[in-house]
């Protein structure tokens, strides 16, 4: 008996092993069944927009996007206009399939439904799923289907997708007739100047915290700068694009919004559009989530009054934010603003403002001991 006992307890334990290493083998398998993460709009979400305005201007149905927990095989999810979505699909109500098309994005992790019509329809509850048809990289299917639901508003609306901004979107500053400065202010982000000399770049190397100044030629006075002409002609042209972009984007959702005083106001995301100068006399809130985006078409100049805040609510974050004022911007001494300015002419930062966000002009910028820093990405 005691010889069993020898001789079983060492087999117990190699079988304990044994399947200790099935289940955890097992559980591994499981994680790594592909499934989505997030999507836009997120479950249950309500008052959603019944357009997408692309940054091509281009107004299509709201876009449906889902995020994947990996690499995907595109081929089990793309779709042309005359196929059936079979992978990713968008019904109403009623139980109607939506026409559209579904594509994916350069790293296959993000899958976009995109109604055909223009709008999808006034108060309308949609249901989108991801089927099991979908498979990852590897040919593992999804283990179960995606669905979620979500309610659109009751008058014709647009989302914006973001604007792109090319190889702009490195510099907390960059302008094309120089940069001036009162000193000393504090720079989170790359700063430069095109097709001006480098001489007209005024900040200091220890201004400059994280980031990199950058300058057409070596006439600059800074130890620090790098000579990069190639890079600073396609930012600034990316620059000009993005500016040109947000100018031309119709279907606003805000016109002529309190006649350009928007002091004292919280602003939805969307598209707002003003014939006239923009003032922000009093603290203004902009309240949405972290994937919405506020497009400021403003034909005049802009202003924000000293001692003043732009306020984000409800995880808006800066870098969907988009200034596009046609005339000079005017930042009031120890206000804060926040979102990237696209300015036709003139940005002046006075003193001891701040700013999260990025100070992109097609002529100059000039501070006064400030904080300007580039938003999170």
């Amino acid at each position: 008996m005691n010889s069993f006992k020898m001789l079983f307890k060492p087999l117990m334990g190699f079988m304990a092993l044994l399947l200790a290493t099935f289940v955890v083998g097992t559980s591994a398998a499981l994680a790594a069944d592909p499934t989505v993460v997030s999507s836009i709009p997120s479950n249950s979400a309500t008052n959603v927009p019944t357009s997408t305005n692309s940054n091509n201007n281009i107004v299509t149905g709201t876009v449906v996007t889902a995020t994947f927990s990996q690499p995907m095989d595109p081929t089990t999810i793309n779709s042309s206009p005359f196929a059936p979505q079979l992978a990713f699909t968008l019904m109403d109500v009623t139980g109607n399939n939506v026409p559209g098309t579904v594509t994916m994005n350069a790293t296959n992790t993000v899958a976009s439904f995109t109604p055909t019509a223009s709008a999808l329809s006034l108060n309308t509850a949609y249901t989108a799923t991801v089927t099991t048809a979908a498979r990852d990289a590897g040919g593992t299917a999804m283990a179960i289907p995606v669905v979620w639901s979500f309610v659109t508003k009751n008058v014709v609306s647009t989302a914006q997708d973001s604007v792109n901004l090319g190889a702009a979107g490195t510099f907390a500053i960059l302008s094309q007739t120089g940069v001036t400065d009162v000193y000393a202010s504090a720079i989170n982000g790359d700063v430069g100047s095109s097709p001006i000399t480098g001489a007209a770049i005024l900040v200091t190397c220890t201004e400059v915290q994280t980031g990199i100044v950058y300058s057409v030629d070596a006439a600059g006075p800074l130890s620090c700068t790098v000579t990069n002409a190639s890079l600073l002609t396609s930012a600034v042209g990316d620059m000009e694009t993005a500016y040109l972009d947000a100018a031309g984007r119709t279907l606003p959702d805000f016109t002529e919004l309190g006649a350009g005083e928007i002091g004292g106001l919280t602003l939805a995301p969307g598209l707002y559009k003003w014939g006239t100068p923009v003032l922000i006399s009093t603290d203004v809130t902009l309240s949405g989530g972290p994937n919405d985006v506020w497009i400021f078409q403003i034909a005049g100049t802009m202003t924000q009054a000293s001692a003043t805040r732009v306020t984000l609510t409800g995880g808006a974050l800066a870098k969907n934010i988009f200034w596009q004022p046609a005339g000079a911007v005017a930042i009031g001494t120890t206000a804060h603003f926040e979102g990237i300015i696209l300015a036709k002419t003139m940005i002046a930062v006075n003193t001891g403002a701040s700013a999260n966000g990025r100070l992109l002009a097609q002529t100059a910028v000039t501070l006064q001991q400030n904080a300007v820093t580039q938003p999170a990405p």
